[in-house]
C-alpha cells in the first residue's frame, strides 16, 4: 500500500512539473518533470520486480 502511494505521489508530481513547464515555458519545469517521471519507472520497475521474485519465492 505505501508503494502505491509512492508511485500515485510520484505520478502526480510529475503531472504538476509538466503543467508548470506548460503554463510557464521555464525549461527547468520540464526537466524536473523528466527527472520525476524516471524515478517513478524506476519506482514501478522496483516494485513489480519485488512482486515477481515474491511469486517466484512461493512456486520454489
Amino acid at each position: 500500500m505505501i508503494f502505491r502511494l509512492a508511485l500515485a505521489l510520484l505520478v502526480a508530481a510529475a503531472l504538476v512539473c509538466f503543467a508548470l513547464y506548460i503554463g510557464t515555458r521555464q525549461q527547468v519545469w520540464r526537466q524536473r518533470g523528466i527527472l520525476v517521471l524516471r524515478w517513478t519507472v524506476m519506482a514501478g520497475l522496483a516494485f513489480f520486480a519485488i512482486l515477481i521474485l515474491e511469486r517466484v519465492v512461493m512456486i520454489l
